[in-house]
Parts: structure tokens; sequence; C-alpha cells
């Protein structure tokens, strides 16, 4: 098996939770976040950590996402909004219900088009977003 790659059928990717897909799609977020700042410049290991943090936590992706909802196909909107109405169980003190609601789609969208192996659609999107960092 291709860990880094999965390849998962339609249908096993359908019945996969919009919290399952948004825990897959918090990696995903995450690595393009510090691949972005990476190789972005030198900048110490400290740097580096507290950039991320700030936008990755749930008040910066819900920000983030506003920039591409416009963009999204009906497809794409169907996850993202299947992903707001997940119900997680506990929300970090540091973001609102909604701020966290909106993070957790996008997470359920990167994750998702990330097990439907459209990184061409990923990048596409993480780079509008990455215009304002």
């Amino acid at each position: 098996m291709d860990y880094l790659h999965p390849k998962l059928d339609d249908a096993a990717i359908a019945r996969m939770s919009s919290l399952a897909l948004a825990h897959v799609g918090d990696a995903v977020y995450e690595v393009l976040v510090r691949a972005y700042l990476a190789c972005g410049g030198t900048q110490t290991a400290k740097n580096l950590h507290s950039r991320t943090v700030a936008l990755v936590r749930a008040s910066a992706q819900a920000e983030a996402v506003q920039r591409i909802l416009p963009l999204l196909t009906e497809e794409e909107q169907d996850i993202y909004r299947h992903g707001r109405n997940a119900k997680p169980k506990t929300v970090p003190k540091s973001s609102s219900v909604a701020e966290y609601a909106h993070a957790t789609a996008l997470e359920a969208l990167f994750g998702w088009l990330y097990l439907k192996q459209r990184y061409d659609r990923i990048n596409e999107l993480f780079g509008v977003i990455a215009q304002d960092f």
C-alpha cells in the first residue's frame, strides 16, 4: 500500500464521515502551510513554528476559506457544507463554534480532495489562500 498516496474508490471515500475527512485534511493543510513557509526563504525554526501555528489555527482557517468559497464547484460545496455541519465533541477555547465549523469544513474539503487524488485542485485552492500569507 502507498500510504502517502492512498487509492480509495469513490464509494470508500463517500462512506467516510466529514470528521474523518477533516482528520486527513488537517494534516494535508498543515503540510501545505509548512512547505510554503519553509520554501519561502530562510527563517528560524522558532519563526517557522509560530507562523505555522498562526496560519493553521481555526480562526485563520475560517478566514482563509472565505477566499475560496466562490471558487468551489458544486461537488466541493457539498463536501464543505457537510464538513461545516459536522458536530465535533469539543471546540478549542481559542476559537468560536462558527470559526471551528468553517475550519473543519476547510479541512474536510482538503482531505476529500487529497483522497480523490486531486492534487492540482489542492494546489490551485491553496494558492489562492496563500496569496494573503
